[in-house]
Order: structure tokens, then C-alpha cells, then sequence
């Protein structure tokens, strides 16, 4: 305590100090039970004080009348909130995924004489009940390599899993469990209505069951994120996933996880975050509208059969202006559209005559703008079977082909 305070403190007439333990009492009783706010008592009373010197020698009237402060008793159980309303509606719904691998044995002991044990841990999500089985959308990471899987229910029990289908491009996979034991269903929403700022959800697993059904709030940070995925692990992208990027705390575990809105709608399957000392709160799910025909098609032909036209595409974004005009010779006019990167031989497009450093601008008269566009017109409005109409630019000059679309094989 400095000079000033000292003196004031010493001059003050009965009648302030009287009041000053007046307020000392009423703070005191204002934050009982307030474990988090006691350390700010000392600064809370300085403020008192000060105030008090700026003050008349009475004290105000309704302080004249008030003998003791009682606090009021919150009842939390009567607190409900649109977080809480939300997780209510779909947390019975996220389960626990337990990939179970057998050992791998080695020269002196047999496969069959090692003991099955758990890989990993990841989350799924009820979606659907039908004939008496429950159905899980997961991720297809999660059950990668598994000999056996099993879900953990809400109640704490453990089922055996039947694996339906998985997609490796899609990360998403198809997992059913007896239905007797699952008493709620997750409700899907919209994730082409979602919105920069949004508040979002995720419930998962984080690092294994122990964590159970644990909650993270966020917010959407970022839409139509294009993140390259190496499946293959050679080193180069095979894949760009399509995903919502939020700041709700995913981590190991939370894979298969639900993203859900403040109605208690999924919006995405948790997929995977950047795991890097210097990023933070960098997550991203599969948006459920990319989702849903995956595992309808998961469900009827246990795979996803997707058309195929047999090229490798770069986006003309990611290619130089020098490049584009030197290499590519396009038209100044021509900003947007995809460059053939490789043709595979007997493929549809290597029938149409497609070549590499051709530059694809539309497919059937609509544009395409990016990699991403490309694959979305292919797999959400073309068969198998269909035939394509391709308008390209090759040496500055437009022309279109057809192509008849195969299966897929990846």
C-alpha cells in the first residue's frame, strides 16, 4: 500500500470504515462458491474503496436496510442452451469404432497363435435403422486393415460390427449393428446452406473411449476447402477431398465424428485435422451432402461406382500466366477450366483423342472451372454408360469430343 492510500485510510472517520466492511461483506457474499474469482478479491476491494472516497459520508439508502446479502441458488439442471439442446438431440447417436486386427505372427508362431488386439479408436454415427439393423457412417480410416470391428454404444456396451463398404477416395465407410440396442438416430441437415461464422458441434471420441462422447464447439472457418490426400502413400496426392474447415477441437478419435449445426442436424463427418506444432484449431469434416450418396451407394453395391473418363487434371489456377500462354496458348480471355496433366491409354478420353496439355473448359455445355467442379458434374450427373460431351482448348483453339464413361477402377 502506497503513501496516498495509507493516509486516506487512516483519516477515515468511523461511519467509512463501518461501510467499507459493509462492502467487504456484500463482495464476499457475491462470490461465494465463485472458486475462479477469489484471487480477484484483493483488486475487487481496492475498486470498493476508491469508489468510496469519491462518495458523500452516507452510504446509499438501500444499503442502510440490507443486513446480510443472500446468494442465489442457480439450479443448472434447468439451463438449456441451443448447444445443449443440440448435443441432446444427437449425442446418443456417436458411437465409438474399435478396429481389431489380428497378429501378424511371425517364422516361430503361427498367425492363429497371436491374439487379436485393438488398432485404433475412432467415431461413427447412427443415421438410419432399418429391418432391425442400425447403420454407421464412419470413416473409411477408421476400420482400415481391421480382422474385426466393434461399436461402442452409448449405454457403454460393445457390439460386433458387419462392414457394408468403404471408400478410400471419400474416406467414408458403411458399418451395421444389431438395431435392439440403438435408441437414437442421427437427423442429417444441409451443408450447402452453411455459413462462415456459423457455430458448429463436434462430438467424437477424441484419443480413444476413455473420452467418450466428448463435445467441442466452433464455428465454420472455411467452405469448399480442397485438401490434396495421399492414399497411397507415395507421396503424391491421388486425391482432393472436399471439406468444412472449422476450429472445434478435433482430434485422433474423433474421426467418424459428427459435425452438427445448433438444430441438432449433422452437417459433416469429421475427418481429419493439420496436426503441425505451429497450427491450431485447423479441422475439417466431409460435408454430409457429399456424403449421402456415398453410403447409399455403399449400402447397394458395398463400393462406390463412379464414372470414369481416365485423365490427370491440374486446375488452370494452380498453372502460371507465363505457362498458360507460352505452353498452353490460350486466348487471353480463357481464365478458368482444367489442363489434362495425362491421358490413360484405351481409357474414354484417350478414345475421344484427349491429349495432355489440352485445356477442358466445359463438359456437356456447362462450365468447369476447377478440379473439384469437374468431379462433382461427373459423379453427380453422369452414369456409367452415359455419354459426354468435352469442349476443350488445344493450341489456343476450341474444340469439343465425346466420350462414353466406363466404371472405375481404382
Amino acid at each position: 500500500m502506497g503513501y496516498y492510500d495509507e493516509h486516506v485510510t487512516q483519516t477515515r472517520s468511523k461511519k467509512e470504515k463501518s461501510f467499507g466492511k459493509l462492502i467487504v461483506a456484500s463482495v464476499s457474499g457475491g462470490i461465494v462458491g465463485a472458486l475462479g474469482v477469489v484471487s480477484m478479491l484483493p483488486v475487487l476491494l481496492d475498486w470498493g474503496f476508491y469508489i468510496d472516497n469519491s462518495q458523500s459520508d452516507e452510504p446509499p439508502a438501500s444499503l442502510e436496510t440490507t443486513s446480510t446479502i443472500q446468494p442465489e441458488q442457480v439450479d443448472f439442471k434447468q439451463i438449456h442452451t441451443d448447444v445443449t439442446n443440440s448435443v441432446e438431440k444427437v449425442s446418443e447417436a456417436v458411437v465409438g469404432v474399435v478396429n481389431i486386427q489380428e497378429g501378424r505372427g511371425s517364422l516361430f508362431e503361427p498367425r492363429t497363435a497371436q491374439e487379436a488386439t485393438e488398432a485404433g479408436t475412432g467415431s461413427g454415427v447412427v443415421y438410419k435403422k432399418e429391418n432391425g439393423k442400425a447403420y454407421i457412417v464412419t470413416n473409411a480410416h477408421v476400420i482400415d486393415g481391421a480382422s474385426k470391428v466393434e461399436v461402442s454404444l452409448a449405454d457403454g456396451s460393445r457390439v460386433e460390427a458387419t462392414v457394408v463398404g468403404s471408400d478410400v477416395l471419400t474416406d467414408l465407410a458403411v458399418l451395421t449393428v444389431d438395431g435392439s440396442s440403438v435408441n437414437q438416430i442421427a437427423i442429417f441437415g444441409d451443408s450447402d446452406t452453411i455459413t462462415l461464422g456459423e457455430p458448429v458441434i463436434a462430438i467424437g471420441n477424441p484419443l480413444g473411449l476413455e473420452f467418450f462422447g466428448s463435445v467441442t464447439q466452433g464455428i465454420i472457418s472455411g467452405k469448399e476447402r480442397i485438401i490434396p490426400v495421399d492414399i497411397n502413400q507415395d507421396g503424391q496426392p491421388d486425391w482432393e477431398a472436399d471439406v468444412i474447415q472449422t476450429d472445434a477441437a478435433i482430434n485422433p478419435g474423433n474421426s467418424g465424428g459428427a459435425l452438427i449445426n445448433l438444430r441438432g442436424e449433422v452437417i459433416g463427418i469429421n475427418s481429419m485435422k493439420i496436426a503441425q506444432s505451429r497450427v491450431e484449431g485447423i479441422g475439417f469434416a466431409i460435408p454430409i451432402t457429399a456424403v449421402i450418396p456415398i453410403i447409399e451407394d455403399l449400402e447397394q453395391h458395398a463400393e462406390v461406382q463412379r464414372p470414369f473418363m481416365g485423365v490427370s487434371l491440374a486446375s488452370l489456377s494452380d498453372v502460371p500466366l507465363e505457362q498458360q500462354r507460352a505452353t498452353l496458348k490460350l486466348p487471353e480471355e480463357v481464365k478458368r477450366g482444367i489442363v489434362v496433366t495425362g491421358v490413360e491409354k484405351t481409357s474414354p478420353a484417350d478414345k475421344a483423342g484427349l491429349k495432355d496439355y489440352d485445356v477442358i473448359v466445359k463438359l456437356d455445355g456447362q462450365e468447369i472451372n476447377n478440379a473439384l467442379g469437374l468431379r462433382k458434374f461427373l459423379y453427380n450427373e453422369k452414369q456409367i454408360g452415359d455419354k459426354m460431351k468435352v469442349s476443350f482448348y488445344r493450341n489456343g483453339q476450341l474444340q469439343e469430343a465425346e466420350m462414353t464413361l466406363v466404371k472405375q477402377m481404382f
